[in-house]
Protein backbone atom coordinates (compact mmCIF):
# COMPACT_ATOMS: atom_id res chain seq x y z
CA UNK A 1 0.00 0.00 0.00
CA UNK A 2 1.55 3.92 -0.96
CA UNK A 3 2.14 5.88 1.80
CA UNK A 4 0.56 9.16 2.13
CA UNK A 5 2.89 11.52 0.86
CA UNK A 6 3.35 9.20 -2.56
CA UNK A 7 -0.37 9.60 -2.96
CA UNK A 8 -0.68 13.07 -2.69
CA UNK A 9 1.87 13.07 -5.00
CA UNK A 10 0.38 11.33 -7.43
CA UNK A 11 -2.36 12.65 -7.43
CA UNK A 12 -1.35 16.46 -7.90
CA UNK A 13 0.88 15.28 -10.77
CA UNK A 14 -1.02 12.89 -12.88
CA UNK A 15 -4.08 14.91 -12.01
CA UNK A 16 -2.70 18.10 -13.61
CA UNK A 17 -0.92 15.88 -16.80
CA UNK A 18 -4.28 14.23 -17.09
CA UNK A 19 -5.71 17.80 -17.36
CA UNK A 20 -3.68 19.10 -19.46
CA UNK A 21 -4.00 16.02 -22.08
CA UNK A 22 -7.50 16.65 -21.87
CA UNK A 23 -7.72 20.16 -22.79
CA UNK A 24 -5.56 19.68 -25.70
CA UNK A 25 -7.94 16.97 -26.98
CA UNK A 26 -10.16 19.88 -26.91
CA UNK A 27 -11.91 18.01 -23.83
CA UNK A 28 -13.04 19.54 -20.56
CA UNK A 29 -9.82 19.18 -18.12
CA UNK A 30 -12.12 17.85 -15.16
CA UNK A 31 -12.72 14.66 -17.25
CA UNK A 32 -9.25 13.63 -17.65
CA UNK A 33 -8.98 14.38 -13.59
CA UNK A 34 -11.27 12.25 -13.01
CA UNK A 35 -10.59 9.51 -15.40
CA UNK A 36 -7.13 9.68 -13.42
CA UNK A 37 -8.72 9.10 -10.27
CA UNK A 38 -10.47 6.41 -11.53
CA UNK A 39 -7.00 5.03 -12.43
CA UNK A 40 -5.37 5.55 -9.10
CA UNK A 41 -8.49 4.40 -6.82
CA UNK A 42 -9.15 1.35 -5.38
CA UNK A 43 -11.65 -0.72 -8.58
CA UNK A 44 -7.98 -0.61 -10.91
CA UNK A 45 -4.66 0.44 -9.60
CA UNK A 46 -5.26 0.84 -5.98
CA UNK A 47 -2.45 3.65 -5.68
CA UNK A 48 -3.84 5.94 -3.18
CA UNK A 49 -3.32 5.47 0.38
CA UNK A 50 -6.02 5.02 2.99
CA UNK A 51 -5.50 7.40 4.87
CA UNK A 52 -5.62 9.87 1.73
CA UNK A 53 -9.20 8.31 1.10
CA UNK A 54 -10.01 9.21 4.72
CA UNK A 55 -8.99 12.57 4.36
CA UNK A 56 -11.28 12.64 0.60
CA UNK A 57 -14.35 14.53 2.14
CA UNK A 58 -12.06 17.09 4.10
CA UNK A 59 -10.09 17.93 0.80
CA UNK A 60 -13.48 18.07 -0.94
CA UNK A 61 -14.81 20.04 1.65
CA UNK A 62 -11.38 22.81 1.20
CA UNK A 63 -12.07 22.57 -2.61
CA UNK A 64 -15.84 23.39 -2.16
CA UNK A 65 -15.10 26.40 -0.18
CA UNK A 66 -12.62 27.61 -2.59
CA UNK A 67 -14.88 27.75 -5.31
CA UNK A 68 -17.55 29.06 -3.55
CA UNK A 69 -15.07 31.64 -2.22
CA UNK A 70 -14.79 32.68 -5.83
CA UNK A 71 -18.40 32.51 -6.53
CA UNK A 72 -19.17 35.09 -3.93
CA UNK A 73 -16.22 37.20 -4.86
CA UNK A 74 -17.39 37.23 -8.33
CA UNK A 75 -21.27 38.32 -7.63
CA UNK A 76 -22.42 41.74 -9.07
CA UNK A 77 -25.20 43.44 -6.61
CA UNK A 78 -26.81 45.59 -9.17
CA UNK A 79 -27.55 42.63 -12.04
CA UNK A 80 -28.81 40.94 -8.79
CA UNK A 81 -31.07 43.26 -7.40
CA UNK A 82 -32.30 43.31 -11.77
CA UNK A 83 -32.45 39.45 -11.76
CA UNK A 84 -33.63 38.64 -7.79
CA UNK A 85 -36.92 37.15 -8.46
CA UNK A 86 -35.63 35.08 -11.53
CA UNK A 87 -32.42 34.14 -9.07
CA UNK A 88 -34.61 32.75 -6.29
CA UNK A 89 -36.45 30.74 -8.50
CA UNK A 90 -33.73 29.05 -9.41
CA UNK A 91 -33.03 28.32 -6.02
CA UNK A 92 -35.70 26.30 -6.19
CA UNK A 93 -37.77 25.42 -8.82
CA UNK A 94 -35.84 23.25 -11.40
CA UNK A 95 -34.18 21.63 -7.99
CA UNK A 96 -37.63 20.79 -6.75
CA UNK A 97 -39.52 19.66 -10.50
CA UNK A 98 -36.07 17.02 -11.09
CA UNK A 99 -36.50 15.69 -7.91
CA UNK A 100 -40.18 14.84 -8.18
CA UNK A 101 -39.31 13.59 -11.88
CA UNK A 102 -36.48 11.34 -10.83
CA UNK A 103 -38.94 9.70 -7.78
CA UNK A 104 -41.46 8.73 -9.70
CA UNK A 105 -39.36 7.31 -12.31
CA UNK A 106 -37.19 5.70 -10.18
CA UNK A 107 -40.35 3.85 -8.94
CA UNK A 108 -40.80 2.23 -12.33
CA UNK A 109 -36.97 2.06 -13.22
CA UNK A 110 -35.71 0.46 -10.03
CA UNK A 111 -38.65 -0.68 -7.78
CA UNK A 112 -37.67 2.11 -4.98
CA UNK A 113 -40.72 3.25 -2.73
CA UNK A 114 -41.50 6.90 -2.55
CA UNK A 115 -39.18 8.57 -0.07
CA UNK A 116 -36.18 6.27 -1.30
CA UNK A 117 -37.04 7.62 -4.86
CA UNK A 118 -37.36 11.03 -3.53
CA UNK A 119 -33.82 10.97 -2.08
CA UNK A 120 -32.07 9.64 -5.06
CA UNK A 121 -33.80 12.97 -6.42
CA UNK A 122 -32.28 14.99 -3.95
CA UNK A 123 -28.74 13.54 -4.82
CA UNK A 124 -29.36 13.94 -8.70
CA UNK A 125 -30.77 17.16 -8.72
CA UNK A 126 -28.45 19.63 -6.74
CA UNK A 127 -26.64 21.65 -8.94
CA UNK A 128 -22.41 21.15 -9.12
CA UNK A 129 -20.29 24.79 -7.99
CA UNK A 130 -17.24 22.90 -9.34
CA UNK A 131 -18.34 22.92 -12.69
CA UNK A 132 -20.77 25.72 -12.77
CA UNK A 133 -19.10 28.60 -11.15
CA UNK A 134 -15.76 28.53 -12.73
CA UNK A 135 -17.82 28.70 -15.81
CA UNK A 136 -19.65 31.21 -15.06
CA UNK A 137 -17.38 33.04 -13.72
CA UNK A 138 -15.39 32.93 -16.80
CA UNK A 139 -18.26 34.50 -18.94
CA UNK A 140 -18.51 37.26 -16.60
CA UNK A 141 -14.38 37.98 -17.48
CA UNK A 142 -15.48 37.52 -21.07
CA UNK A 143 -18.51 39.74 -21.38
CA UNK A 144 -21.20 36.98 -22.07
CA UNK A 145 -24.52 38.00 -20.44
CA UNK A 146 -23.34 40.53 -18.58
CA UNK A 147 -25.63 43.23 -18.92
CA UNK A 148 -28.75 41.07 -17.66
CA UNK A 149 -26.48 39.12 -14.67
CA UNK A 150 -27.66 36.13 -16.39
CA UNK A 151 -24.02 34.43 -14.73
CA UNK A 152 -24.69 36.22 -11.57
CA UNK A 153 -28.59 34.37 -11.18
CA UNK A 154 -27.53 31.03 -12.10
CA UNK A 155 -24.68 30.99 -9.58
CA UNK A 156 -27.20 32.90 -6.83
CA UNK A 157 -29.72 30.32 -8.25
CA UNK A 158 -27.25 27.51 -7.55
CA UNK A 159 -25.98 27.92 -4.49
CA UNK A 160 -29.71 28.30 -2.48
CA UNK A 161 -30.49 25.00 -5.10
CA UNK A 162 -27.67 23.00 -2.85
CA UNK A 163 -29.15 24.53 0.75
CA UNK A 164 -32.24 23.61 -0.29
CA UNK A 165 -31.39 20.51 -1.60
CA UNK A 166 -29.26 19.82 1.19
CA UNK A 167 -32.34 20.23 3.71
CA UNK A 168 -34.21 17.79 2.07
CA UNK A 169 -31.59 15.17 1.89
CA UNK A 170 -31.15 15.22 5.69
CA UNK A 171 -34.55 14.98 6.70
CA UNK A 172 -35.02 12.07 4.17
CA UNK A 173 -32.34 10.15 5.67
CA UNK A 174 -33.84 11.15 9.20
CA UNK A 175 -37.08 9.47 7.96
CA UNK A 176 -35.68 6.27 6.15
CA UNK A 177 -33.00 5.68 8.74
CA UNK A 178 -34.75 6.23 12.23
CA UNK A 179 -38.15 6.41 11.30
CA UNK A 180 -39.51 10.54 12.49
CA UNK A 181 -42.56 11.40 12.10
CA UNK A 182 -43.12 12.78 8.47
CA UNK A 183 -46.19 14.93 8.88
CA UNK A 184 -43.93 16.90 11.40
CA UNK A 185 -40.67 16.98 9.38
CA UNK A 186 -42.54 18.22 6.57
CA UNK A 187 -44.00 21.11 8.34
CA UNK A 188 -41.02 22.25 9.47
CA UNK A 189 -39.05 22.19 6.69
CA UNK A 190 -40.32 25.53 5.24
CA UNK A 191 -39.29 27.28 8.46
CA UNK A 192 -35.72 25.05 8.38
CA UNK A 193 -35.03 26.35 4.86
CA UNK A 194 -35.68 29.86 5.61
CA UNK A 195 -33.83 29.50 9.17
CA UNK A 196 -30.71 28.16 7.49
CA UNK A 197 -30.88 30.87 4.98
CA UNK A 198 -31.01 33.80 6.69
CA UNK A 199 -28.22 32.70 9.25
CA UNK A 200 -26.41 31.91 6.46
CA UNK A 201 -26.17 35.51 5.11
CA UNK A 202 -25.85 36.99 8.56
CA UNK A 203 -22.65 34.84 9.59
CA UNK A 204 -21.14 35.94 5.69
CA UNK A 205 -22.22 39.88 6.14
CA UNK A 206 -21.05 39.46 9.94
CA UNK A 207 -17.33 37.75 9.02
CA UNK A 208 -17.04 39.99 5.79
CA UNK A 209 -17.71 42.87 8.42
CA UNK A 210 -14.74 41.14 10.45
CA UNK A 211 -12.00 40.56 7.88
CA UNK A 212 -11.98 44.18 6.09
CA UNK A 213 -11.37 45.59 9.93
CA UNK A 214 -8.60 43.10 9.99
CA UNK A 215 -7.16 43.48 7.01
CA UNK A 216 -8.10 46.84 5.63
CA UNK A 217 -8.61 49.23 8.63
CA UNK A 218 -6.23 47.51 11.23
CA UNK A 219 -3.49 46.25 9.01
CA UNK A 220 -2.93 43.07 10.47
CA UNK A 221 -2.17 41.38 7.55
CA UNK A 222 1.42 42.75 5.09
CA UNK A 223 0.08 41.16 1.65
CA UNK A 224 -1.97 39.41 -0.50
CA UNK A 225 -1.09 35.69 0.88
CA UNK A 226 -1.84 37.03 4.26
CA UNK A 227 -5.11 38.40 3.39
CA UNK A 228 -6.06 35.43 1.47
CA UNK A 229 -4.26 32.74 4.78
CA UNK A 230 -7.09 35.01 7.14
CA UNK A 231 -10.04 34.95 4.43
CA UNK A 232 -9.78 30.99 3.62
CA UNK A 233 -9.35 29.92 6.93
CA UNK A 234 -12.51 31.80 7.83
CA UNK A 235 -14.54 30.35 5.29
CA UNK A 236 -13.41 27.03 6.03
CA UNK A 237 -14.57 27.47 9.54
CA UNK A 238 -17.56 28.75 8.12
CA UNK A 239 -18.43 25.73 6.18
CA UNK A 240 -16.67 23.19 9.23
CA UNK A 241 -19.20 24.98 11.70
CA UNK A 242 -22.40 24.49 9.45
CA UNK A 243 -22.31 20.64 10.19
CA UNK A 244 -23.06 21.48 13.74
CA UNK A 245 -25.75 24.94 13.51
CA UNK A 246 -28.31 25.44 11.50
CA UNK A 247 -27.60 27.46 8.98
CA UNK A 248 -25.98 26.56 5.49
CA UNK A 249 -22.27 27.19 4.92
CA UNK A 250 -22.21 26.57 1.56
CA UNK A 251 -24.22 30.38 1.31
CA UNK A 252 -22.48 31.81 4.56
CA UNK A 253 -18.87 31.41 1.95
CA UNK A 254 -20.90 32.57 -1.26
CA UNK A 255 -22.46 35.83 1.10
CA UNK A 256 -18.71 36.54 2.89
CA UNK A 257 -17.58 37.20 -0.65
CA UNK A 258 -20.48 38.78 -1.90
CA UNK A 259 -20.01 41.61 1.40
CA UNK A 260 -16.07 41.49 1.07
CA UNK A 261 -16.58 43.51 -2.28
CA UNK A 262 -19.24 45.80 -0.58
CA UNK A 263 -17.19 46.80 2.08
CA UNK A 264 -13.58 46.73 0.27
CA UNK A 265 -13.32 46.38 -3.50
CA UNK A 266 -9.52 46.50 -3.45
CA UNK A 267 -9.53 43.73 -1.02
CA UNK A 268 -12.02 41.69 -2.99
CA UNK A 269 -9.72 42.09 -6.26
CA UNK A 270 -6.62 40.97 -4.56
CA UNK A 271 -8.60 37.96 -2.92
CA UNK A 272 -10.13 37.51 -6.55
CA UNK A 273 -6.88 36.88 -8.04
CA UNK A 274 -4.97 34.85 -4.76
CA UNK A 275 -8.25 32.39 -4.86
CA UNK A 276 -8.22 31.49 -8.96
CA UNK A 277 -4.19 30.74 -7.70
CA UNK A 278 -5.93 28.11 -5.18
CA UNK A 279 -8.76 26.41 -7.58
CA UNK A 280 -5.59 25.53 -9.35
CA UNK A 281 -4.67 22.80 -6.68
CA UNK A 282 -8.23 22.42 -5.24
CA UNK A 283 -9.46 21.48 -8.70
CA UNK A 284 -7.08 18.48 -8.97
CA UNK A 285 -7.65 16.93 -5.78
CA UNK A 286 -11.61 17.15 -6.02
CA UNK A 287 -11.88 15.66 -9.20
CA UNK A 288 -9.08 13.23 -8.76
CA UNK A 289 -10.53 12.30 -5.52
CA UNK A 290 -14.28 12.09 -7.41
CA UNK A 291 -13.20 9.02 -9.65
CA UNK A 292 -11.54 7.16 -7.31
CA UNK A 293 -14.82 6.67 -5.31
CA UNK A 294 -16.45 5.78 -8.35
CA UNK A 295 -17.82 2.15 -7.85
CA UNK A 296 -17.49 0.61 -11.52
CA UNK A 297 -19.13 -2.59 -11.21
CA UNK A 298 -22.23 -1.19 -9.65
CA UNK A 299 -21.69 1.26 -12.26
CA UNK A 300 -22.01 -1.33 -14.83
CA UNK A 301 -24.98 -2.67 -13.48
CA UNK A 302 -27.12 0.63 -13.67
CA UNK A 303 -25.49 1.90 -16.77
CA UNK A 304 -28.69 2.25 -19.09
CA UNK A 305 -31.68 2.53 -17.07
CA UNK A 306 -29.11 5.22 -15.04
CA UNK A 307 -29.04 7.30 -18.85
CA UNK A 308 -32.78 7.24 -19.02
CA UNK A 309 -33.57 7.79 -15.85
CA UNK A 310 -31.52 11.40 -15.68
CA UNK A 311 -32.88 12.03 -19.42
CA UNK A 312 -36.21 11.56 -17.83
CA UNK A 313 -35.22 13.87 -14.86
CA UNK A 314 -34.03 16.49 -17.37
CA UNK A 315 -36.99 16.19 -20.05
CA UNK A 316 -40.37 16.34 -16.99
CA UNK A 317 -38.16 17.72 -14.25
CA UNK A 318 -35.65 20.22 -14.57
CA UNK A 319 -36.91 21.84 -17.70
CA UNK A 320 -40.49 22.93 -16.35
CA UNK A 321 -38.10 24.15 -13.54
CA UNK A 322 -36.52 26.64 -15.94
CA UNK A 323 -39.45 27.49 -17.56
CA UNK A 324 -41.35 28.52 -14.60
CA UNK A 325 -38.12 30.14 -13.02
CA UNK A 326 -38.03 32.61 -16.27
CA UNK A 327 -41.82 33.20 -16.91
CA UNK A 328 -42.11 36.98 -17.07
CA UNK A 329 -38.15 38.08 -17.10
CA UNK A 330 -36.59 40.00 -19.75
CA UNK A 331 -34.46 36.81 -21.10
CA UNK A 332 -34.95 36.00 -24.74
CA UNK A 333 -35.72 32.30 -25.72
CA UNK A 334 -32.32 31.79 -26.24
CA UNK A 335 -30.95 33.05 -22.68
CA UNK A 336 -33.36 30.53 -21.02
CA UNK A 337 -32.51 28.04 -23.36
CA UNK A 338 -28.87 28.35 -21.93
CA UNK A 339 -29.98 27.17 -19.02
CA UNK A 340 -29.19 23.41 -20.48
CA UNK A 341 -25.40 23.80 -20.72
CA UNK A 342 -25.52 26.31 -17.66
CA UNK A 343 -27.54 24.70 -14.80
CA UNK A 344 -27.61 20.94 -15.73
CA UNK A 345 -23.75 19.98 -14.82
CA UNK A 346 -23.46 17.74 -10.98
CA UNK A 347 -20.78 16.88 -9.62
CA UNK A 348 -19.43 18.55 -6.35
CA UNK A 349 -22.94 17.47 -3.77
CA UNK A 350 -23.12 14.21 -5.80
CA UNK A 351 -19.77 13.22 -5.00
CA UNK A 352 -20.11 14.19 -1.29
CA UNK A 353 -23.36 12.50 -0.25
CA UNK A 354 -24.09 10.27 -2.95
CA UNK A 355 -22.27 7.36 -0.67
CA UNK A 356 -24.33 8.57 2.49
CA UNK A 357 -27.04 6.28 1.96
CA UNK A 358 -25.41 2.76 1.26
CA UNK A 359 -23.23 3.66 4.57
CA UNK A 360 -26.19 4.15 6.77
CA UNK A 361 -27.54 0.87 5.41
CA UNK A 362 -30.42 2.35 3.41
CA UNK A 363 -31.93 -0.18 0.98
CA UNK A 364 -31.31 0.67 -3.03
CA UNK A 365 -27.80 2.68 -1.68
CA UNK A 366 -26.01 0.83 -4.04
CA UNK A 367 -27.71 1.86 -7.07
CA UNK A 368 -27.96 5.63 -5.24
CA UNK A 369 -24.39 5.80 -5.87
CA UNK A 370 -23.66 4.39 -8.59
CA UNK A 371 -26.55 7.01 -10.32
CA UNK A 372 -24.96 9.69 -8.33
CA UNK A 373 -21.48 8.60 -10.07
CA UNK A 374 -22.65 8.52 -13.42
CA UNK A 375 -24.46 11.68 -13.29
CA UNK A 376 -20.94 13.12 -12.46
CA UNK A 377 -19.39 11.02 -15.33
CA UNK A 378 -21.95 12.93 -18.01
CA UNK A 379 -23.13 16.01 -17.05
CA UNK A 380 -19.95 17.27 -15.39
CA UNK A 381 -17.91 17.20 -18.30
CA UNK A 382 -20.67 17.90 -21.00
CA UNK A 383 -21.03 20.61 -18.77
CA UNK A 384 -17.54 22.25 -18.54
CA UNK A 385 -17.80 21.36 -22.60
CA UNK A 386 -21.07 23.15 -23.25
CA UNK A 387 -20.72 26.42 -21.11
CA UNK A 388 -18.27 28.11 -23.40
CA UNK A 389 -19.30 26.20 -26.42
CA UNK A 390 -22.82 27.46 -26.32
CA UNK A 391 -22.77 31.04 -24.49
CA UNK A 392 -21.51 32.71 -27.59
CA UNK A 393 -24.14 31.23 -29.91
CA UNK A 394 -27.05 32.29 -26.93
CA UNK A 395 -25.94 34.85 -25.09
CA UNK A 396 -25.23 38.43 -26.40
CA UNK A 397 -21.11 40.02 -25.35
CA UNK A 398 -21.46 43.10 -23.71
CA UNK A 399 -18.71 45.10 -21.52
CA UNK A 400 -16.80 43.55 -18.50
CA UNK A 401 -17.04 44.92 -15.29
CA UNK A 402 -13.32 44.69 -13.87
CA UNK A 403 -14.29 45.73 -10.76
CA UNK A 404 -16.61 42.13 -10.43
CA UNK A 405 -14.01 39.89 -12.43
CA UNK A 406 -10.87 39.15 -13.47
CA UNK A 407 -10.10 40.13 -17.07
CA UNK A 408 -8.87 37.57 -19.06
CA UNK A 409 -6.64 39.39 -21.08
CA UNK A 410 -2.70 39.06 -20.32
CA UNK A 411 -0.82 42.44 -19.53
CA UNK A 412 1.40 43.27 -22.76
CA UNK A 413 4.18 45.99 -22.12
CA UNK A 414 5.31 47.45 -25.95
CA UNK A 415 8.51 49.48 -25.91
CA UNK A 416 9.40 51.39 -28.94
CA UNK A 417 13.47 52.10 -29.16
CA UNK A 418 14.71 54.69 -31.43
CA UNK A 419 18.04 57.10 -31.24
CA UNK A 420 17.72 59.10 -28.10
CA UNK A 421 19.34 60.20 -25.05
CA UNK A 422 17.02 57.66 -23.19
CA UNK A 423 16.70 54.73 -25.58
CA UNK A 424 18.06 52.42 -22.68
CA UNK A 425 15.89 54.28 -20.12
CA UNK A 426 12.97 52.67 -22.16
CA UNK A 427 14.03 49.52 -21.82
CA UNK A 428 14.44 49.42 -18.01
CA UNK A 429 10.87 51.07 -18.13
CA UNK A 430 9.14 47.98 -20.14
CA UNK A 431 11.15 45.97 -17.89
CA UNK A 432 9.77 47.78 -15.06
CA UNK A 433 6.36 47.69 -15.82
CA UNK A 434 5.98 44.19 -17.34
CA UNK A 435 7.79 42.95 -13.83
CA UNK A 436 5.38 44.71 -11.50
CA UNK A 437 2.26 43.29 -13.52
CA UNK A 438 3.58 39.77 -14.15
CA UNK A 439 3.31 40.70 -17.55
CA UNK A 440 4.90 40.12 -21.55
CA UNK A 441 7.00 42.44 -23.15
CA UNK A 442 7.18 43.60 -27.25
CA UNK A 443 10.52 45.71 -27.47
CA UNK A 444 10.06 47.62 -31.33
CA UNK A 445 13.82 48.38 -32.71
CA UNK A 446 13.48 50.97 -35.36
CA UNK A 447 16.67 49.64 -37.44
CA UNK A 448 16.66 52.18 -40.05
CA UNK A 449 17.32 54.78 -37.57
CA UNK A 450 20.48 53.18 -35.82
CA UNK A 451 23.48 51.91 -37.40
CA UNK A 452 23.82 48.04 -38.36
CA UNK A 453 25.92 47.57 -35.45
CA UNK A 454 23.45 49.15 -32.93
CA UNK A 455 21.44 46.21 -33.57
CA UNK A 456 23.31 43.10 -31.89
CA UNK A 457 23.72 46.16 -28.94
CA UNK A 458 20.26 46.31 -28.04
CA UNK A 459 19.27 42.83 -28.48
CA UNK A 460 21.57 41.64 -25.64
CA UNK A 461 20.97 44.56 -23.67
CA UNK A 462 17.29 43.65 -24.00
CA UNK A 463 18.15 39.84 -23.30
CA UNK A 464 19.58 41.23 -20.16
CA UNK A 465 17.36 43.59 -18.62
CA UNK A 466 14.11 41.07 -19.82
CA UNK A 467 15.93 37.91 -18.85
CA UNK A 468 13.09 36.97 -16.61
CA UNK A 469 9.70 38.19 -18.63
CA UNK A 470 8.19 36.45 -21.82
CA UNK A 471 9.32 39.27 -24.56
CA UNK A 472 9.78 39.08 -28.35
CA UNK A 473 12.55 41.68 -30.10
CA UNK A 474 10.61 43.27 -33.28
CA UNK A 475 12.95 44.48 -36.02
CA UNK A 476 10.93 47.42 -38.19
CA UNK A 477 12.52 49.50 -41.08
CA UNK A 478 9.97 51.91 -41.92
CA UNK A 479 6.63 54.14 -40.56
CA UNK A 480 7.43 53.55 -36.99
CA UNK A 481 4.20 55.29 -35.59
CA UNK A 482 2.02 53.03 -37.77
CA UNK A 483 3.86 49.90 -36.82
CA UNK A 484 3.44 51.15 -33.03
CA UNK A 485 -0.27 51.21 -33.28
CA UNK A 486 -0.69 48.11 -35.60
CA UNK A 487 1.43 46.28 -33.48
CA UNK A 488 -0.15 47.33 -29.88
CA UNK A 489 -3.98 46.32 -31.57
CA UNK A 490 -2.74 43.06 -32.80
CA UNK A 491 -0.95 42.01 -29.57
CA UNK A 492 -4.01 43.74 -27.15
CA UNK A 493 -1.02 45.36 -25.55
CA UNK A 494 -2.18 47.11 -21.92
CA UNK A 495 0.61 49.89 -22.07
CA UNK A 496 3.26 51.58 -24.66
CA UNK A 497 6.82 53.25 -23.75
CA UNK A 498 8.58 55.24 -26.81
CA UNK A 499 11.12 58.19 -26.61
CA UNK A 500 11.15 61.48 -28.68
CA UNK A 501 14.10 61.45 -31.25
CA UNK A 502 17.34 63.17 -30.65
CA UNK A 503 16.73 66.66 -32.60
CA UNK A 504 13.10 66.94 -30.94
CA UNK A 505 14.94 66.21 -27.11
CA UNK A 506 16.72 68.98 -27.01
CA UNK A 507 14.28 71.38 -27.90
CA UNK A 508 11.67 69.44 -25.46
CA UNK A 509 8.68 69.17 -27.92
CA UNK A 510 6.83 66.15 -29.13
CA UNK A 511 8.16 64.32 -32.42
CA UNK A 512 6.12 63.53 -35.21
CA UNK A 513 6.18 59.79 -33.96
CA UNK A 514 5.33 60.60 -30.67
CA UNK A 515 2.33 63.19 -31.84
CA UNK A 516 0.78 60.55 -34.21
CA UNK A 517 0.96 57.81 -31.20
CA UNK A 518 -0.69 60.09 -28.36
CA UNK A 519 -3.13 61.11 -30.91
CA UNK A 520 -4.23 57.38 -32.02
CA UNK A 521 -3.86 55.02 -28.80
CA UNK A 522 -6.65 53.85 -26.79
CA UNK A 523 -4.23 52.94 -24.49
CA UNK A 524 -1.58 54.56 -21.74
CA UNK A 525 1.02 55.71 -23.47
CA UNK A 526 4.73 56.73 -21.16
CA UNK A 527 7.06 59.16 -23.25
CA UNK A 528 10.57 59.63 -22.33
Amino acid sequence: MPDLLFSLVLILLLGFVGGQLAHRLKAPPLLGMMLVGILLGSQVSNLIADPVVDLADDLRTIAVMVILMRAGLGLDRDKLVKQGSVALRLGFLPALTEAIAIAIFSIWLFQFDWLTGLLLGCVISAESPAVIVPGMLRLKSLGWGVSKGIADAILTGSALSDVLVLLLFSLLLNLLSQGTVIGNALWLLPVRVVLQIILGIILGYLTAKLVVFCTVKRRWTHNSIQDTLVVASLALLLVVVASRLPYSGYLAVMAMGFFVIEFSPPLARRLRQEFNHLWIVAEIFLFVLMGATIELKVLEDVLLPGIVLLLLGLIFGRTIGWYLSTVGSNWTWQEKLFLLPGNSAKATVQAAIGAIPLSLGIPGGDIILAIAALSILITAPLGAWAIPAFAPKLLTKDTVDPTKTNLAAPTVILGAIAPSPNAIEVLTQVADLARRTNGEAIILYDADSFAKSDSTKFKLLTAKLLADIPYQFLTITDNLAAEILRNAKESQATAIVLSKGDRYWERGSLDPISRSVLAASNIPVTLL
